[in-house]
């Protein structure tokens, strides 16, 4: 699995593979009131563990669902039966919504093979494909982690980046958040973005739950004057839909990405930070 996505198709016909580790990593807006872990017991892929990425998150901090340290993933993730040398692939049960966040956690803490499945859960349950409920009670293993900094970057750097303009910041945000045209979701973050992001919102990247072309990506791109050969720094509301944008710029050909962890939560929270109408 040296590509980002796998079919159902194949899916199917590796489910029962020995080294597989098929990970539902479904999160939900707060306000949509859904609970993925209930959903999770009410019916998944036969043979899927639950990953939470609100759990498995950096406890220390008041932001939600921040990277933890290499040691707290590898304890949370060896105890879901994942090594770094697992054949991981990650679902949600939005189609391309959260999956990306777990993915690229497992990659910047050194998962060597890892994917995602194209058109996440409601493209399996749409194909009439077999599912199970309850809980799963994985077999322990180890996780080794190895940890690559340059993946992300905290509020000093998006702030330096922002006056230095060595990169590109770019918001996957809905337009109306990033313009101030209507409230943030979560309480007490004021409205707006960053002096000079470029917002590229996320539901523009994919279509019926899978993302959009290589072609279609470097035209989107193309057109809001993002040059893919400098580097980016991607941010979204609170790091999930950061790391959709982060995937699409990967197959645009993106040379150098990273994902600014705090995101709107922090920014927008902070009276020091600069924000634009």
């Amino acid at each position: 699995m040296q590509t980002p996505f796998v079919t159902t198709d194949w899916l199917s016909a590796h489910l029962e593979d020995d080294n597989l580790v098929i990970v539902d990593a479904s999160w939900h807006m707060p306000n949509l009131a859904r609970d993925p872990r209930t959903e999770f017991r009410e019916g998944h892929i036969p043979g899927a563990v639950f990953f939470d990425i609100d759990a498995i998150s950096d406890t220390s901090t008041d932001l939600p669902h921040m990277l933890p340290t290499p040691e707290a993933f590898a304890q949370a993730v060896g105890a879901l039966g994942i090594s770094e040398t697992s054949q991981i692939l990650i679902y949600d049960e939005t189609g391309l919504f959260s999956a990306p966040r777990a993915w690229w956690t497992f990659k910047i803490f050194g998962a060597q093979n890892v994917a995602m499945l194209e058109g996440g859960g409601p493209k399996w349950r749409s194909e009439q494909r077999p599912t199970q409920t309850g809980d799963q009670s994985p077999e322990p293993t180890i996780f080794t982690p190895s940890f690559t900094p340059e993946a992300v970057v905290d509020f000093d750097t998006v702030l330096a980046r922002l006056t230095d303009k060595k990169a590109q910041i770019l918001d996957a945000r809905p337009a109306p958040r990033f313009n101030a045209e209507v409230p943030e979701p979560r309480a007490g973050l004021r409205s707006g973005h960053m002096p000079g992001a470029i917002n590229v919102p996320v539901g523009t990247l994919s279509e019926a739950g899978q993302l959009r072309s290589e072609t279609e990506l470097k035209a989107l791109f193309a057109e809001r004057g993002i040059d893919l050969n400098r580097p980016i720094i991607t941010t979204c509301g609170s790091g999930i839909t950061a790391a959709v944008l982060s995937l699409a710029l990967q197959r645009a050909g993106a040379k150098s990405v990273a994902i600014y962890d705090g995101s709107w939560t922090e920014w927008g929270g902070r009276p020091d930070a600069p924000i634009e109408p």
